[in-house]
């Protein structure tokens, strides 16, 4: 027969409440007796029934993670980190796709108005304003990724874009490099992320005493490897190409290589390359690619301990949180193999 709650109380001496207690995780017990419940549970190998727990508490024990593009490998890659903390907090996932569709986002936040999918959602949000996700994030908790705007009434976790891009555009000026170019920027309103990453690369070349050129800034439809690849063409089709190349992801990065391998030039003796995200293709570009890498597993960890507080009812005035990253330095920028891990930033806000 299967062990039970009541078994693991008679053999440590306590009541069946308190091993629930500790079975939960709630604060409301002492280090003694807790170690001696979780002594009880190991010996006899007692597990807990999940379904039925959340049952119990009107729950469904899953989360949600909506992002805007699974084909993009910054997401892929943070979606499989989600699932494995989701994972280790006894929970399962539930992987939206939104393609950026407000409508869509708006459906995901108000979910739980028309049943009870997952309790809590973490949302890379792009096709709604902060507004519109406050007015319709009613009946769930929420945890966003990416950008922020002070005073969201939501949790936030991610990194300092900003200063992160004025880092990967200083590294290409210590190089000598100064006809620096930027692929990605995106002056829509969904396009904070390619506006901060600009403000960034400016600031750099604005300490560095360099011209900030409207004719190297390139706007992208898209952060995939076609645009950068076009990006790329549109630059070296200038009376005077650039000589370093600052790419607001990897596949923007991995895309304009290509155009410049194509011309014949050289990486990075002609025209050094730096991307953005580190994601894993980023290691076996020929020559691989120098990226910023952001904690991804601390945007993991961060997001779903964040939307678990709120599901045991914490009431803390909601917090914005930046992850580490490092400028990891690779061939498109050094011209041979070096130690990664340059530069650290991030601090809790």
């Amino acid at each position: 027969m299967a062990v039970t709650q009541g078994d693991v109380a008679r053999r440590a001496g306590v009541s069946p409440r308190t091993v629930s207690n500790v079975v939960n995780k709630f604060p409301l017990v002492s280090d003694e007796v807790r170690q001696r419940v979780q002594q009880a549970i190991e010996e006899l190998g007692y597990q807990p029934n999940v379904v039925a727990r959340n049952l119990r508490r009107g729950r469904s024990g899953m989360l949600g993670l909506a992002v805007p593009e699974l084909s993009l490998p910054y997401f892929s890659e943070l979606a499989e980190l989600v699932i494995a903390e989701a994972r280790r907090r006894s929970y399962g996932l539930v992987i939206e796709q939104t393609d950026g569709d407000p409508a869509r986002e708006r459906q995901l936040l108000k979910q739980n108005e028309r049943g009870h999918l997952f309790d809590g959602l973490i949302l890379s949000p792009l096709g709604l304003t902060l507004a519109q996700i406050h007015q319709n994030a009613r009946s769930i908790p929420v945890v966003l990724l990416g950008e922020h705007i002070a005073g969201s009434p939501q949790d936030h976790v991610g990194i300092d874009n900003v200063a992160a891009a004025r880092d990967a555009t200083t590294h290409l000026i210590q190089l000598g490099h100064r006809r620096i170019a930027a692929i990605g920027h995106q002056g829509k309103p969904s396009g904070e992320t390619g506006q901060l990453r600009s403000a960034g690369y400016r600031q750099a070349l604005h300490a560095a005493g360099l011209t900030v050129r409207n004719s190297l800034v390139v706007p992208t439809a898209s952060f995939h490897r076609s645009s950068g690849a076009a990006a790329m063409e549109r630059l070296l089709r200038l009376p005077s190409p650039p000589d370093a190349v600052f790419c607001y992801n990897d596949l923007l990065a991995i895309g304009a290589m290509r155009t410049i391998l194509a011309s014949g030039l050289r990486i990075p003796e002609d025209i050094a390359v730096i991307g953005f995200d580190d994601i894993e293709d980023a290691q076996y570009t020929f020559p691989s690619l120098t990226t910023i890498s952001p904690d991804k597993g601390g945007i993991a960890r961060l997001a779903v301990a964040q939307l678990l507080d709120r599901l045991n009812g914490n009431e803390r005035t909601p917090a914005s949180r930046s992850v580490e990253y490092r400028l990891v330095v690779r061939e498109s920028t050094a011209g041979r193999p070096v130690s990664l891990g340059v530069r650290r930033r991030g601090a809790p806000q």
